[in-house]
């Protein structure tokens, strides 16, 4: 059977090339105060009507004192460099020898973009970029100035987005990280550390780490670092965790540092990537970002298939064992808001209830109830639908909730999810609920849930 290409059919439906989708792990499919503008929880990347890539061109060396005060600037967060990636693309630079008279400030007035390599108080080296037609380049970040595409904040967990829950000194670099897509098929995207600034420059000051590398071309890491996690088997039923790397500025790809803002970088990983594929995983310290392929959204389940998966539940019309109430999941749009029909769990059992106030024992931990069912000890919360498309593996019935927040979702997406180990701090890792950024509970943190369906 004829399949048509993304761009066939973007062409038959006269929309625009979609490349892909950022989506914050830890919201459910909206922010607790509503998705404007550049800050939401979902951004999709389409090919501009204008290429706006820049690549690597002039290499200067600036020596004299004078002229590397000139670009010496004040910390302001976690700064870093651009796209050096000659290496993947096949770019060469050209090298000017030392230019005592040249100035940062000299290439800035040329409107290019460039990267600053600030060596030491006496010698700068800055890369010059230049536009390249072939490329879109999209820029991710905590800051609001108009260079950045998708403004992303720290991810509470638990999505508790209350004042006094609110995040005092942000993890994630201001300019963190740019995507690069290819304009011709099959667009390939690719990360790099670090974004460019209102002045079009990315500074890496003299404690960042940064290097030489053997081919001559200067690289560095960003304060906290870009991490990116690959899963085995794509983003499908049968993905496994892949191993999580470090992309340097000009998106190579290392081992991880020690800590996370350690000064000595990890080990180059030379037959990987930053090409990023469907179901990678994007660590901004403080956020994380899955990245959705347009084709693999293509067979990824929809919002509406969530929604009748919903009402089909709901039409079942389970029961609570004890109360003989009908159960029901609240619609999508008041997901966060209890109701009096509300499925509750015992999340050690998977038996689902209505809400009802005993099974408390004096002998159990606060929040853990007994079941009337079956006697097991355990937390026993309310039930709410996952509602992110973007997080389910495969399209399958919600019949599994993660421990212990209590999001349900399909079978295999659940299981996927508990077995990623998501950064945490500077050199944490353990899983959590996709859809609010809870950590997950070791062993049990994946239960197949027990309906009962209507007596009459």
């Amino acid at each position: 059977m004829f399949s048509p290409s993304q761009e066939e059919l973007c062409a038959l439906n006269k929309e625009p090339v979609k490349y892909g989708e950022l989506v914050v792990l830890g919201y459910n499919g909206s922010l607790p105060n509503g998705d404007r503008g550049r800050r939401k929880s979902r951004f999709a990347l389409y090919k501009r009507p204008k290429a706006n890539g820049v690549k690597p061109s002039t290499v200067h060396v600036i020596s004299t004192p004078q002229a590397s005060k000139e670009h010496q600037r004040p910390p302001q967060g976690l700064r870093s460099l651009p796209s050096l990636s000659n290496r993947h693309r096949g770019k060469s630079f050209e090298t000017t020898a030392q230019c005592p008279g040249r100035s940062q400030s000299a290439i800035s007035a040329k409107g290019h973009h460039s990267i600053s390599f600030t060596l030491s108080r006496s010698q700068t080296v800055i890369v010059e970029y230049i536009h390249d037609k072939d490329t879109d380049m999209f820029q991710v970040g905590r800051s609001t100035e108009s260079p950045i595409d998708f403004v992303v904040t720290d991810t509470i967990s638990g999505n508790q987005n209350n004042d006094e829950a609110q995040i005092t000194q942000s993890t994630i670099s201001r300019f963190a990280c740019r995507i690069v897509c290819d304009r011709s098929p099959p667009y390939t995207a690719r990360i790099f550390a670090a974004g460019f600034d209102s002045s079009k420059n990315i500074f890496l000051g003299e404690k960042a780490a940064k290097w030489k590398n053997p081919d001559g071309h200067m690289d560095g890491l960003t304060t906290n670092g870009v991490l990116v996690m690959h899963p085995k088997g794509g983003f499908t039923e049968e993905s496994k965790p892949g191993v999580w790397r470090e992309i340097s500025v000009c998106g190579d790809v290392y081992t991880l540092r020690e800590t996370r803002s350690a000064q000595q970088r990890g080990k180059l990983v030379e037959n990987e990537t930053n090409v990023l594929q469907d179901g990678s995983l994007i660590d901004l310290c403080g956020a994380t970002l899955l990245w959705r392929t347009a084709a693999g959204l293509l067979h990824a389940p929809t919002q509406k298939h969530i929604e009748a998966l919903r009402q089909e539940i709901n039409a079942a019309r389970p029961q609570c064992p004890v109360g003989l109430n009908t159960l029901a999941f609240p619609s999508i749009n008041r997901k966060d808001v209890l109701e009096e029909k509300q499925p509750w769990a015992y999340l050690s059992c998977g038996h689902v209830h209505g809400y009802h106030n005993w099974g408390h024992r004096s002998d159990a931990e606060a929040g853990e109830r007994e079941c009337p069912m079956c006697r097991t000890v355990g937390p026993y919360v309310p039930l709410w639908l996952g509602c992110e498309a973007g997080f389910y593996v495969d399209a399958g019935p919600p019949t599994h909730a993660l421990a212990p927040c209590g999001h349900v979702c399909s079978e295999k997406s659940a299981k996927y999810w508990s077995q990623i180990p998501l950064p945490h701090g500077t050199h944490a890792f353990h899983a959590a609920c996709p859809f609010c950024a809870t950590q997950l509970a070791g062993d049990g943190s994946c239960v197949k849930l027990i309906f009962q369906g209507p007596i009459d």
